[in-house]
C-alpha cells in the first residue's frame, strides 16, 4: 500500500502532532523505560527521542516536505525502542551503536505493529554507522534530526563535565 503524503501543516505544533499520533506509545511501559535509562550525556533515551521526533517535524515543515505524517512522528519516536541502558556492562551490549537499530525495530514491531515505512526508518537511522543507508524521505529526515540532536547532546554533556572538573579544581 502506497502511503500518502503531503508537507505538514505549519498551523499544527510538533506537540500536538506526537499526541496526535503517539498517545499509545507515550503511555506504554517501554516509555517508562526509555525515561530511566541515559542516552546521551544526562539525556534520557525518551528526551533524547522527543526532541528528534520535535526536530524532525519541524524540519519537514520548514522545508514543506512531503512526507507520511503519521509514520514520520511514531518512526521518530520508536527510533531509539531498544530498551535497555547501554551504558551498563552487558554482553549483549556489545557493539550498540551497530545493533541497536535492530533491537528498536523488533520491539516497536513487538509493542505497536509498526508499519513497513515506519520498520524501514528505526532500521536505517544509524547510517553511515550501519552499511544500509534510509531508504525513504522520511528515514533521511529522521536520520539527519537523529544526527543533530545526538551531537548537541553529546557535546552539552562533555561541557558539563568540563565545567564541573573546573569547579572541583577551582574548590580544590
Amino acid at each position: 500500500m502506497k502511503s500518502t503524503r503531503r508537507p505538514i501543516s505549519r498551523q499544527v505544533t510538533a506537540t500536538q502532532l506526537i499526541e496526535r499520533h503517539c498517545a499509545d506509545i507515550l503511555s506504554s511501559p517501554g516509555m517508562d523505560v526509555e525515561r530511566r535509562c541515559i542516552q546521551h550525556g544526562t539525556t534520557s533515551i525518551f528526551a533524547h527521542s522527543w526532541a528528534v521526533t520535535i526536530r524532525a517535524i519541524e524540519f519537514a515543515q520548514d522545508h514543506q516536505i512531503p512526507v507520511n505524517e503519521r509514520s514520520l512522528v511514531r518512526g521518530t519516536l520508536l527510533h531509539d525502542y531498544f530498551l535497555y541502558d547501554w551504558h551498563v556492562p552487558d554482553p549483549s551490549h556489545r557493539l550498540h551503536g551497530y545493533r541497536h537499530p535492530g533491537f528498536a525495530c523488533k520491539n516497536a514491531v513487538r509493542d505497536f505493529g509498526i508499519s513497513p515505512l515506519e520498520q524501514s526508518m528505526v532500521r536505517h537511522h544509524m547510517w553511515p554507522l550501519t552499511p544500509t543507508p534510509p531508504t525513504c524521505r522520511e528515514g533521511w529526515i529522521l536520520c539527519l534530526a537523529d544526527k543533530q540532536v545526538a551531537t548537541r547532546e553529546t557535546a552539552a554533556g562533555f561541557a558539563r563535565k568540563l565545567r564541573l572538573r573546573q569547579e572541583d579544581r577551582a574548590n580544590a
